[in-house]
This record gives structure tokens, C-alpha cells and sequence, in this order.
């Protein structure tokens, strides 16, 4: 059981992708949405496409989406991090 989606062949033609490709590349865009939102984990996510979690990770970010979620503070903090290390071998 799943859920069906269908297209209008001029998508096809318009993305000039087989049938094949397309589905692929709207099951990965899909997943990708979901993942970024949160709702599914990348293990279900790479079960889904049928391979590990670091290619997963890859499709993800080959089409766009981001594959880590910093939070703001944590951002910041390794970007401060990175730079006082940066600054310690610059001056070895």
C-alpha cells in the first residue's frame, strides 16, 4: 500500500527525464522536504530509496537540502571555536 501521485507528461518532457528519473528525483525532493521539516528520520529516508544513510545524506544535499540542523547558539559557538583554532596554527 502507498500513496500515488501522478504528473502531466509535460513535466516530462519539461525536465527532460524519463519516467524513472522523475520519480526518483520527486521521491528524493520529497524526502528531502520531510527530513529538513524534521517528520522523518534519514534512517527511514535512505530505507525508503533503498540505500545507507551517508547516501541518503548525499541525494539530500546533490538537491539542495540541508543535512545538518544547527541550532543558532550552536552555530556560533563552533564558528568561534573554528576561528581561535584557526588563529592558534596561524601562529605556531
Amino acid at each position: 500500500m502507498g500513496v500515488s501521485v501522478v504528473f502531466p507528461d509535460e513535466l516530462l518532457v519539461a525536465s527532460k527525464e524519463d519516467r524513472e528519473q522523475f520519480a526518483r528525483r520527486a521521491m528524493i525532493c520529497t524526502l528531502g522536504y520531510l527530513y529538513e521539516q524534521g517528520k522523518i528520520s534519514s534512517g527511514l529516508g535512505a530505507r525508503v530509496l533503498g540505500c545507507d544513510r551517508w547516501e541518503f545524506y548525499r541525494l539530500l544535499t546533490e538537491h539542495g537540502f540541508s543535512v545538518i540542523d544547527y541550532p543558532a547558539d550552536e552555530q556560533t559557538y563552533e564558528a568561534q571555536t573554528s576561528r581561535e583554532l584557526a588563529e592558534r596554527i596561524k601562529s605556531r
